[in-house]
C-alpha cells in the first residue's frame, strides 16, 4: 500500500466520522458567517472599517472604498459565497471560490501588519480544510495519480468515536498561530495611534516605538518609510 493509498484510507474513515462532519459544517457556518457582514456592508456602500486614514489597511480600503460599483461587486460576491456554503449541495463551490479571497485577505493583513493576521489565518486554515474534505469530489482535477479507491462514501461504515487526535492537533495549531504572531514582528502600527502607543512600554526601544506610530498616525507616511525609520533609529 503506498503513501497516497494509505492517507485516502483515513481519509474515507474521517468521512465517516459523526464528529468530523459537525466539525464540517461549523466551519462552513463560521466561515459564512465572517462574509455576510463584510459583504452586506459593501453591497450598501459604506465604509468596510473603522481603520484610520493614516492606517496602512486603513488607506487600502479608502482606496477601495473610491472604486464605486466593484467595491459592490466584491460585496456581493462574499454575500454570494457564503451563501453556497450554507447550502450542503453547494458548499464545495462555495470553498472553492472562499480559498482565494481568504488567501488575498490573509496576505493582505500579513502584509500590513493588521492585528487580524490571527483571525484571517484561522479563516484561510479552516477554508482549506474544506477543499480537504471535499478531496474525494475535486481530487479528479488534481495532477496526482488517481488510487482505486471508490469515492462513494455511502456504504463505509459510519463511526462516533471522538476524533481526539484530530482536535487535539487543531487545538495545537491554534495555539502555534496565536505565538508565532505574537512574535512574528517587533512592531505593529495597531488599529489606531492608542494602541499602537500602548505598545510602546513592552518594546525594548520605547521612545522609538513612540515615533514610528507618529509617523504612521500623525504624519501619514508609508508603512514602509515609518519601518525604514524605525529601524534606523533602533540602531
Amino acid at each position: 500500500m503506498n503513501m497516497l493509498t494509505r492517507l485516502e484510507e483515513y481519509y474515507y474513515e474521517a468521512k465517516a466520522n459523526k464528529w468530523m462532519r459537525y466539525f464540517t459544517v461549523f466551519c462552513r457556518i463560521v466561515l459564512a458567517l465572517g462574509f455576510i457582514p463584510s459583504g452586506i456592508i459593501k453591497i450598501m456602500g459604506e465604509r468596510f472599517t473603522a481603520l484610520p486614514a493614516h492606517h496602512p489597511l486603513g488607506q487600502y480600503f479608502d482606496a477601495l472604498h473610491l472604486t464605486g460599483y466593484y467595491y459592490t461587486f466584491i460585496g456581493f460576491t462574499q454575500l454570494t459565497i457564503a451563501v453556497l456554503l450554507l447550502i450542503p449541495r453547494t458548499a464545495l463551490l462555495g470553498a472553492l471560490m472562499y480559498f482565494p479571497v481568504i488567501l488575498n485577505i490573509c496576505i493582505l493583513a500579513y502584509a500590513t501588519r493588521f492585528e487580524g493576521t490571527r483571525i484571517t489565518t484561522f479563516m484561510l486554515l479552516a477554508s482549506f480544510y474544506l477543499l480537504c474534505w471535499n478531496y474525494d469530489r475535486i481530487k479528479y482535477i488534481l495532477p496526482i495519480k488517481q488510487s482505486e479507491r471508490h469515492s462513494d462514501t455511502s456504504t463505509q461504515t459510519r463511526s462516533n468515536k471522538f476524533p481526539w487526535l484530530f482536535f487535539g492537533s487543531v487545538l495545537a495549531i491554534m495555539i502555534s498561530v496565536v505565538v508565532i504572531n505574537q512574535y512574528l514582528y517587533t512592531i505593529r502600527p495597531g488599529n489606531s495611534m492608542l494602541e499602537c502607543t500602548n505598545s510602546c512600554p513592552g518594546n525594548s526601544k520605547p521612545e522609538v516605538c513612540q515615533k514610528f506610530c507618529d509617523c504612521i498616525y500623525n504624519q501619514g507616511n508609508s508603512l514602509d518609510k515609518c519601518l525604514d525609520d524605525y529601524e534606523r533609529a533602533k540602531q
